[in-house]
């Protein structure tokens, strides 16, 4: 599944921006909606993506099979845009989670939390396309080596597991592409078309954007979830077990309870574990509950439709990138208008 479609809209056609990214996997434009968990564990948002030119993704960890099963049949039949399931690794059924994956012919695999040595061969010979988040540089060279199509950088920026070492996206962006030869995707900080295109001028094939999509009528959240996210500031969230596995959230009851226990104690463990993301995206919960997000939550402003956000990113991508071609450097021409990005 190479080469970059057009992008037709009644009689004009647009032809999309080409990066690594694309061509590997097909989408129109370099941005990815990250899996998260219920957030993007239905269809709904994912369709909308992918319908839109980006590359949708299904997020596998929290659903039954049965559920995963009519959900990637869902996004088959509603597009022919390619589409991708992130799957957790660690997850104990994973083996028949990949079974269906394989089964029902999903043309791109993101996978998380574990290793993807003993599956990559498996997709490969199938025609699939495997991206591999990744925190750290290490990590990024691991999974060239296992063979992976791709890694998704994920900077301390983000919401939900960023890197317990707390790197920035913008630094392990540029370590990552300087360090592995495969498509690198930036991931963390990003909710708007300058942030794509800060991550491409960093060396990245796209973008990965989680918080932006959050706030979407698709996505599969309580409304007081999406409240809560749009009302964030860039410096209203925190990290929630620094020193383990850390999870970025919204400041919330939850976490003050939790900052008021001393630092890397088991009471302060326990208060972090009894709490669920669940029970703020599906119950509504936000005060209890763990409502991840990243810090680009407090570049939002509104909840408006999936496909609207992609155009969006589409437009502002076209905004930065005549801005930086229009900056000459001492004693060089100036270049001509930046053809890279059309408009929607």
């Amino acid at each position: 599944m190479t080469g970059v479609p057009a992008i037709t809209r009644g009689s004009t056609e647009v032809p999309a921006m080409r990066t690594r990214l694309t061509d590997l996997v097909g989408c129109r434009w370099p941005i990815v909606q990250a899996g998260m968990s219920w957030a993007s564990s239905s269809a709904a948002l994912p369709l909308a993506v992918s319908r839109a030119g980006g590359l949708g993704v299904l997020a596998a960890g929290p659903m039954r099979l049965a559920d995963l099963r009519a959900a990637i049949v869902a996004l088959r039949d509603g597009t022919d845009a390619p589409y991708a399931v992130n799957v957790p690794l660690y997850r104990p059924e994973v083996a028949a989670v990949l079974d269906l994956i394989e089964e029902l012919e999903v043309p791109v695999v993101i996978a998380s939390q574990g290793g993807p040595r003993g599956h990559v061969e498996r997709f490969h010979a199938a025609g699939r396309v495997w991206l591999q988040v990744v925190a750290s540089v290490e990590h990024a060279r691991k999974a060239e080596d296992a063979g992976v199509d791709g890694v998704v950088a994920v900077g301390v920026e983000a919401g939900g597991h960023p890197a317990p070492t707390e790197v920035t996206t913008m630094v392990l962006t540029r370590a990552v592409v300087r360090a592995v030869d495969v498509a690198v995707v930036a991931s963390g900080g990003v909710a708007d078309g300058a942030g794509v295109v800060a991550a491409l001028a960093l060396g990245a094939d796209g973008a990965q954007l989680g918080t932006r999509f959050l706030c979407t009528p698709e996505a599969s959240l309580h409304a007081r979830y999406k409240e809560l996210v749009l009302e964030t500031d860039i410096d209203g969230t925190t990290l929630l077990g620094r020193g383990g596995l850390p999870v970025r959230v919204v400041a919330n009851q939850l976490v003050r309870r939790y900052q008021a226990l001393p630092a890397g104690s088991d009471a302060a463990a326990e208060v972090a574990a009894e709490a669920t993301l669940r029970q703020a995206a599906l119950d509504g919960d936000v005060e209890g509950g763990k409502v991840e997000a990243g810090q680009s939550a407090g570049l939002l402003t509104d909840l408006v439709p999936a496909g609207e956000v992609v155009e969006r990113l589409v437009a502002e991508m076209q905004v930065a990138v005549t801005r930086l071609s229009a900056l000459v450097l001492p004693g060089e021409a100036a270049p001509a208008p930046a053809a890279a990005v059309a408009a929607p």
